[in-house]
């Protein structure tokens, strides 16, 4: 007889990966093996090698008490469509075959990536395993690509809506990660069908990522490095990729030729992050120290960089409010600094910047409002500025605690596998 139920996540990213769901999965499954037996099928990062020294297209490891499938995965250009189809399709047909390989299987947990395909190894393992299935949606598809118009072609669209319904419908419990996902999920259906789901946000560890000032020595050495004593650093750090307008957005720049010590800092790696680069050097941006590129920061320096901001930029795309929530929002307020919402009115991370009081907000595509609110943000005192920032913090601690969301993820799944106790005591469940 088994001791714990068993999990199999099947959630792409996972440690050592730097992507930002991998490390709020890992931490997820960090805290729940002690209640659960678990196993993880993922892809396996590049570069990556298995202590065992073992090769081959699926390498086996652990991680504490989680066992860890790893898939070799074709390297992938995100700027190709065909080298991004290749890259997910392989990760599809691997993963479902890994998921149908385990036994004694009682929950299969996926996400919402790849796109539609990672909620359908869900589906198929529940109806191959009967096991239940849950299925978080980290972001909405093909809402997503449609925000961003990934082509024009309307009926890929339309399927891919249809087969990511049928998901949420044959799963057992649907988790989004913000109360205007919950509400994208009821327009899905249209009142049609009552799918059983809970918002519970996403996190950064709080204790990890605190405030420290500028003068903090490993703080000092960052700016130090690049170059920005005495400046007012703009800071975006994340990924730089297709679905927040930075391409754009990059034009705001020279705008501000006025603010004469403003430094603009895009920390991260994307599909975008060729075609900024680009713009930045044929408008001499780059040459001007108006801007620079860094590569992702190792995460044990995550909060000496983030911290080595005035004010950072958390953007969507227009379109993206009730599709997606930008997780670096809870990094930011965790360093406690000032946020400039690049953001649709009623999206998550907007409500949690008006409410917190940790920032301006300007509607995405209006980059005439967002260099008006920069020339705002930069012209404050800088104490007064300094308290923005802590105006997050102290939200984050009230409402957003890491242990709060890992708990809630506890005590749901505790809660299907005891169905004398109803999830629907959860907060936002419906």
């Amino acid at each position: 007889m088994k001791d714990k139920p068993k999990i199999v996540f099947v959630i792409n990213y996972f440690y050592p990966d730097y992507a930002s769901t991998g490390q709020l999965l890992t931490e997820l499954c960090l805290y729940l093996q002690h209640d659960f037996d678990i196993t993880v099928i993922a892809e396996c990062p590049p570069g990556y090698v298995s202590p065992s020294g073992a090769k081959g297209r699926v390498l086996r490891d652990r991680l504490e008490n989680i066992e860890v499938v790893r898939i070799r995965l074709p390297e992938v250009d995100k700027q190709n469509k065909l080298s991004r189809i290749k890259y997910i399709s392989t990760y599809f047909w691997f993963a479902t075959y890994q998921l149908l390989k385990e036994k004694n299987t009682d929950f299969i947990y996926t996400i919402s990536t790849p796109p539609v395909l990672g909620g359908l190894i869900g589906t198929i393992g529940k109806l191959f395993k009967r096991s239940k299935h849950i299925y978080n949606i980290q972001d909405f598809n093909p809402e997503q690509a449609e925000a961003v118009g990934y082509t024009d072609r309307k009926w890929i669209f339309n399927i891919a809506r249809a087969i990511d319904n049928i998901n949420c419908s044959m799963s057992d419990h649907v988790i989004t990660v913000g109360k205007d996902m919950q509400e994208t999920l009821d327009k899905r259906f249209g009142g049609r069908k009552q799918i059983a789901n809970t918002v519970i946000n996403n996190w950064t560890n709080e204790q990890e990522i605190v405030p420290v000032g500028k003068d903090h020595p490993r703080v000092a050495q960052f700016i130090r490095e690049n170059g920005w004593e005495g400046k007012f650093v703009v800071m975006y750090s994340g990924n730089l990729g297709l679905y927040y307008d930075l391409e754009n957005l990059i034009s705001v720049v020279p705008k501000l030729k006025e603010c004469k010590d403003m430094v603009f800092a895009f920390i991260g790696e994307g599909a975008m992050k060729k075609k900024m680069m680009d713009y930045a050097e044929q408008h001499g941006l780059i040459q001007s120290g108006q801007v620079c590129f860094l590569p992702f920061q190792p995460k044990e320096d995550l909060k000496y960089s983030l911290n080595a901001a005035d004010v950072h930029l958390v953007v969507n795309q227009k379109g993206i409010k009730g599709v997606s929530v930008p997780s670096k929002i809870y990094g930011v307020m965790a360093a406690g600094k000032a946020v400039l919402g690049v953001l649709e009115e009623g999206s998550e991370a907007h409500r949690l910047i008006v409410e917190s009081y940790c920032g301006l907000v300007a509607e995405p595509q209006n980059y005439d409002d967002v260099a008006v609110k920069l020339r705002t943000l930069y012209a404050m005192d800088r104490l007064e500025l300094q308290t923005v920032g802590q105006n997050g913090r102290d939200y984050l601690e009230k409402h957003l605690r890491r242990d709060v969301s890992l708990e809630k993820y506890r005590q749901l799944l505790l809660s299907m596998v005891a169905p004398s106790s109803s999830p629907s005591m959860l907060p936002e469940s419906r």
